[in-house]
């Protein structure tokens, strides 16, 4: 596919880094990208906007990828036909433990899925994908989260494709099984990183507790502090590693 055939994101070649954050809310873009020196939108199609500019004199682009494996896989693949070659993502999730609280930081471990699910089981039929992050990148970021400060949770996440769809023993079951939080993107883009030859990784802040008995869900606003936190320490990450993959 040549690049002026990318149906979703109207970028050029060059107008994408090769070190990507990559969010599932435009708003999350607009607050994060006042960490950048020199920011300019390359892309608003279809509402996923774009932001490149600068962070320590290095190139790095946020972006918006929807919400759901589905349509966040597409994302990453037009990010990659544009030149990504690092996409960390930074996005909200539930958490599953009792002992979980609103703000926590989690780094995800790995991704699980359902069989089938998440869009992979048309990239791989019969075949479960490898859903781990890039085990240096992540480690890089876990040191970064340390020197300023972010304490977080290590563990593995579910990828769940149905937002509405989790009935009321859910969290119980999934953390029996050993998954700390739920959310909707990690699997693909793991998955689909080391299919590309990216490398991938996620931090994720938890927006809600399933099992809390207060039903409360936060969103980019509420957490911005906390993600400015996240997206410093992983802009740093980028810095230190420059735009070799």
């Amino acid at each position: 596919m040549s690049f002026r055939e990318l149906p979703h994101i109207k970028a050029k070649p060059g107008d994408i880094a090769r070190n990507v954050i990559a969010v599932g809310d435009p708003g999350r873009v607009d607050l994060l990208a006042q960490l950048l020196e020199k920011p300019r939108v390359v892309n608003e199609n279809r509402g996923l906007k774009t932001v490149t500019g600068l962070y320590k004199g290095v190139p790095v682009t946020i972006a918006t990828h929807g919400i759901g494996c589905p349509s966040a896989m597409i994302v990453f693949e037009e990010l990659g036909m544009l030149g990504a070659r690092r996409i960390v993502r930074i996005g909200t999730t539930g958490g599953l433990r009792k002992d979980m609280k609103i703000g926590e930081v989690v780094v995800a471990t790995g991704a699980g899925y359902t069989q089938g699910g998440c869009g992979l089981g048309q990239y791989m039929p019969g075949v479960c994908g490898s859903t781990s992050p890039h085990p240096v990148l992540t480690a890089r970021i876990i040191e970064s989260l340390w020197r300023h400060g972010v304490g977080f949770r290590l563990g593995p996440v579910y990828s769940s494709d149905a937002f509405y769809a989790e009935d009321p023993s859910f969290a119980e079951r999934m953390s029996h099984l050993g998954f700390v939080a739920v959310e909707m993107e990690c699997a693909g883009l793991f998955s689909l990183g080391w299919a590309r030859g990216w490398e991938t990784a996620a931090v994720l802040v938890v927006s809600d507790v399933l099992p809390a008995e207060e039903k409360i869900f936060l969103g980019t606003r509420e957490l911005a502090d906390i993600f400015l936190k996240v997206a410093r320490a992983v802009l740093e990450v980028f810095a230190e590693l420059g735009e070799g993959v």
